[in-house]
């Protein structure tokens, strides 16, 4: 064989292997672009769905905590609705906050508990000296009517008992509407009274 044609032999072989490694080089390139492409659309549709549901997510709690949460519709101070007791034939103002000029005025609402007619807790406070005297009274089956300007709600009493002033267990949430009246205990007792006397009582009828 000549050198001539050994010469171009090997010209031909290094151009056979720089098309094929072009051809590889290419081919790579085109499987890259594909799957980037994929990554891309599927990303989108990711943030479609993600634009879609967010929102609805965020309204709903946005109502749950304008629901629950009683400083969204009062101030402190504000009057709430009132409270009546029939048995008692006794009838209060219900002012947002259990601060002492707060329960001057009349029965004072726990602000970080739901308002009356919620499914949860909602905790009122009152002197038992003064708006909350007689409470004692009460017993289990007697009615709790509160009425503010989302409707009228009568509590039926469930249950009554006598806490430290520090248990906190008076305003856990529930999973259904209830009604806690709280005051101090015992009813005649100079000074600090050290414990709280507590009534629970189940909604039964919304107006």
């Amino acid at each position: 064989m000549s050198d001539a044609t050994r010469s171009s032999r090997r010209r031909l072989h290094r151009r056979t292997t720089v098309l094929l490694i072009l051809f590889v080089g290419l081919l790579v390139l085109g499987i890259g672009c594909v799957c980037w492409a994929v990554m891309n659309i599927c990303a989108q549709s990711s943030r479609v769905v993600s634009d879609k549901t967010v929102p609805a997510v965020a309204t709903t709690r946005s109502v749950e905590t304008t629901r629950s949460v009683a400083p969204v519709a009062f101030q402190e101070g504000d009057t709430v609705g009132t409270l009546s007791i029939p048995a008692l034939g006794k009838k209060f103002p219900i002012i947002e906050g259990t601060g002492e000029d707060d329960l001057k005025k009349g029965v004072g609402h726990y602000i970080q508990s739901v308002l009356p007619g919620i499914n949860d807790n909602c905790v009122l406070s009152g002197h038992r000296d003064t708006i909350f005297a007689g409470l004692g009274k009460l017993k289990i089956g007697n009615r709790l009517v509160v009425r503010t300007v989302t409707g009228t709600f009568t509590y039926k009493i469930s249950g009554t008992r006598i806490v430290d002033k520090d248990d906190r267990t008076v305003i856990v949430p529930t999973d259904h509407a209830v009604l806690t009246l709280t005051t101090c205990y015992p009813f005649h007792f100079v000074g600090s009274a050290p414990d709280r006397y507590i009534i629970s009582s189940d909604l039964v009828k919304s107006e």
